[in-house]
């Protein structure tokens, strides 16, 4: 069967709600807990079939050098994986900021082994690709599972959670966070106690990496504080990842509407309002 040429694929980002570290392994890895919530913000990944075998980014964050880029990566990871003769350009148009802890990277490399199993017609399972997103960073097998999950281990182990459809006001200062320093941090500390449920109040947990990043980069804080100004009385605010993007939560897109355009004033923050995904937009791109 002939498949498509070209593929243009949304890759959408993620909103951690809560984030706690549970410890580190003996190969440095910290261990997490963490709720993780695909929002309908996306980059777009056009991929185009080559006759060759290269792999080609065609354009991406300029910043990064294409063989850093874990879209690249991912291709010629899946490549290597399957003995594909066949090539692939990749064009990335970013709308996910950089650095953001949004997971913008980590989604297009999912996104590239999810539109790549069609493209190259390799009828690889979720469970297949997600060990192979592991390969790659702890929140690539996150977007490839392309659910809501709660996360533990390094990010591989991954169980489903039912939420209610939920607005995000995203409040991104202009920096970009080093994901490598916040971890590497000497006073993170990794002592967060296990979950016993798998059931979640609005209001339970925190984010372990906030305060190691607010100590950093205080446009952070600015950003937290708006957010704690402008939003009504008990929604829930926080830092997502490892920063440096802010988020509150609603459960009334009117009402998240009329927060960003009070809190959007502050300073040097980009800002935007993104719904909760129940589904990654490709999930049918893999075998289940």
């Amino acid at each position: 069967m002939i498949g498509p040429a070209v593929l243009t694929l949304p890759a959408p980002a993620k909103i951690n709600q809560f984030l706690h570290v549970t410890g580190r392994r003996s190969d440095g890895y910290h261990t997490l807990e963490t709720l993780l919530v695909p929002i309908d913000r996306c980059d777009r990944v056009t991929l185009a079939l080559r006759a060759g075998p290269e792999i080609v980014r065609m354009r991406g964050v300029v910043e990064l050098a294409p063989d850093d880029d874990l879209a690249v990566r991912a291709a010629r990871l899946l490549q290597r994986h399957c003995s594909v003769t066949r090539g692939v350009s990749i064009d990335i148009e970013k709308s996910i900021p950089v650095g953001s802890g949004l997971g913008g990277g980590s989604s297009d490399a999912a996104t590239v082994l999810l539109g790549l199993n069609r493209l190259w017609q390799l009828g690889l399972t979720r469970r297949a690709l997600m060990a192979l997103a592991l390969e790659l960073g702890a929140d690539v097998p996150f977007f490839v599972f392309g659910e809501p999950g709660f996360a533990r281990g390094i990010g591989e182990a991954l169980e489903r959670v039912s939420l209610p459809p939920t607005w995000f006001v995203v409040l991104t200062p202009s920096v970009q966070v080093s994901t490598a320093m916040i971890f590497d941090a000497l006073e993170l500390t990794h002592q967060t106690r296990s979950a016993r449920i798998r059931v979640f109040s609005e209001a339970y947990g925190g984010n372990d990496l906030q305060a190691v990043a607010l100590s950093r980069f205080p446009e952070i804080g600015a950003c937290l504080d708006a957010l704690s100004r402008e939003a009504p009385k008990g929604v829930r605010v926080g830092m997502s990842g490892s920063g440096g993007s802010t988020f509150a939560a609603f459960a009334d897109e009117d009402a998240a509407l009329q927060t960003l355009s009070r809190a959007a004033r502050t300073g040097n923050a980009a800002g935007f309002v993104a719904r909760t995904l129940d589904h990654h937009p490709l999930q049918h791109f893999a075998a289940p």
